[in-house]
């Protein structure tokens, strides 16, 4: 039944592909080589147009394919060190465009997973949605109490419907790493996997609440971000609610200005606001897109932030954060050897790779990049360019660091959207010296042993116990090496007094069997 299904889908995806003037990306793959002369016969291929550029046309498939697929595309539109730039930049381009279920269902869902009438939790549910996407859809409500909060519920059936275009990608990235000729290359499978993981962390919602009141004691008291609170009692795995916020959107440069928005502090906040999360919480909103972002109007001299959507979250190892700090430092001092240095020693690049030619590509792609003006330099583009460089020397594929550069694409984008002035390294710089400075410098070394001396201390008192431990712990095994090397000794010595009987037994027979034959002769 389930091949059945996969089949019928891929009928399905067929039928779109050729639709929109992809069939040739099917021809292509080694498989079908045989039948490639079937494409020039057909009558679409003869009458179709050819205004759309390829992007265009995987984008609109993409839309054609629902929103599964919509928001693989979204995904893959970050992995722009794997896709051609015209491609990455209309896949970017892919909104969750999802007509609404209705109102009467979701409130079904609610009352389901909460065990009771809409009415004993709200004093007011509205049927019609704020917003619908792939995965889930708002709802505008009120407490009993006053308090008006959103209620976010997943779409029914969408498990279901992840499930079978989740298995089908597999079927496809499977055939492509095998028959594609540049499948090996684009490592497909991966990519799928990697998408797999984001979407069912998208489909617990008890996870994105979670994320959510992280954040928000993270940024408790912070004049950057606001994150609404999180009603735990009323959250379930399908279904979370929250405090409503009401702001302007981000992108909605218009009515910022009308309203007096300070946008040269609104823009460096926002990069205040990314390092914070990524150098000093090491948990960082990875879906910063404009429609997950908000200022608030209260205070239009001293910007606030207001975020939404916490369904993708990312972290950073401790070697990663160093070892990003210490890349984007010696990029902009251009000491493009240390670059490759910290590449090679995070293990990000094979161990065998040449430092020099390493150093050298580095520096050929950099260069012409550093002859613009500071303020011009996008460090997304940057970071980005580091990362296509390290895949033509084998560098694996870093998950967290591709979120990382997505947000950052995101933030900067935003950033030079809402001051077109915004020197992203001039904000970023000391930021990052202070951050380095607490890690390696003498700040670190106290803190070091600020967290590690309660312990210390503790165990102070077991020190000589535990000293004598060790040592009877080496003393016997130094007898039971001891021990072990007697008795070896011992094997040999009797092996060896085994062969020498056995020489004097063999002596003995050959000079038996010579006298018998000396016997026998004469």
């Amino acid at each position: 039944m389930r091949l059945l299904r996969q089949f019928y889908r891929l009928i399905q995806i067929n039928i779109v592909l050729v639709r929109n003037g992809l069939d040739e990306v099917i021809l292509a793959i080694h498989l079908f080589r045989p039948i490639r002369f079937i494409l020039y016969i057909l009558p679409w291929h003869w009458f179709r147009s050819s205004d759309k550029s390829h992007g265009e046309r995987i984008r609109k498939t993409l839309e054609d394919l629902g929103p599964i697929f919509v928001k693989f595309g979204q995904a893959l539109s970050t992995r722009r060190d794997l896709l051609p730039d015209d491609i990455a930049d209309e896949l970017a381009k892919l909104q969750d465009r999802v007509p609404p279920f209705p109102g009467d269902k979701a409130r079904a869902i609610i009352e389901k997973s909460l065990g009771c009438p809409v009415t004993e939790v709200f004093s007011h549910f509205d049927v019609q949605p704020l917003a619908s996407a792939s995965i889930a859809q708002v709802h505008a409500a009120t407490l009993h109490d006053g308090t008006d909060v959103v209620v976010k519920v997943l779409r029914p059936d969408v498990h279901a419907l992840v499930k079978r275009d989740i298995e089908v990608l597999h079927l496809i990235a499977n055939l492509a790493h095998r028959y594609w000729a540049d499948g090996r290359r684009l490592r497909p499978r991966e990519v799928v996997a990697d998408y797999e993981q984001t979407v069912m962390d998208e489909l617990d919602l008890l996870r994105e609440a979670a994320n959510a009141s992280q954040l928000r004691r993270n940024f408790e008291n912070s004049s950057d971000l606001y994150v609404p609170q999180v009603y735990w009692d009323y959250c379930r795995v399908d279904i979370m609610v929250m405090e409503r916020i009401y702001g302007i959107a981000v992108n909605d440069v218009k009515k910022l200005k009308a309203n007096n928005v300070n946008m040269k502090k609104l823009s460096e906040r926002g990069v205040h606001i990314f390092f914070t999360q990524v150098f000093q919480h090491n948990f960082f909103h990875a879906d910063m897109h404009p429609g997950n972002i908000f200022v608030s109007y209260d205070t239009p001299e001293d910007p606030k932030y207001l975020g939404v959507d916490f369904g993708i979250m990312g972290t950073l190892s401790v070697e990663d954060q160093r070892y990003l700090a210490e890349n984007l430092l010696a990029f902009f001092n251009r000491d493009y050897r240390r670059v490759a240095e910290l590449h090679l020693e995070s293990g990000w690049v094979p161990a065998n790779t040449r430092i020099d030619h390493f150093e050298s590509a580095i520096r050929t792609v950099c260069e012409p990049i550093f002859q613009k003006p500071i303020s011009e330099i996008s460090f997304g583009n940057l970071l980005l360019r580091l990362f296509q460089t390290a895949r033509r020397f084998q560098m694996e594929v870093q998950p967290q660091l591709v979120l990382l550069q997505k947000t950052l694409l995101n933030i900067e984008g935003l950033g030079r959207q809402l001051d077109p002035e915004l020197d992203l390294w001039q904000t970023a710089k000391p930021f990052l010296d202070r951050w380095m400075s607490e890690q390696m410098g003498v700040r670190a070394l106290v803190k070091g042993m600020k967290t590690h001396l309660p312990k210390m201390l503790e165990q102070a008192p077991e020190l000589p116990a535990l000293v004598f431990q060790a040592l009877q712990y080496a003393s016997q095994k130094d007898n039971l090496h001891e021990a072990r090397l007697q008795q070896e000794i011992q094997r040999l010595e009797k092996q060896n007094q085994q062969q020498k009987w056995i020489s004097t037994w063999i002596a003995a027979g050959g000079v038996a069997v010579a006298a018998a034959i000396a016997y026998i002769i004469s």
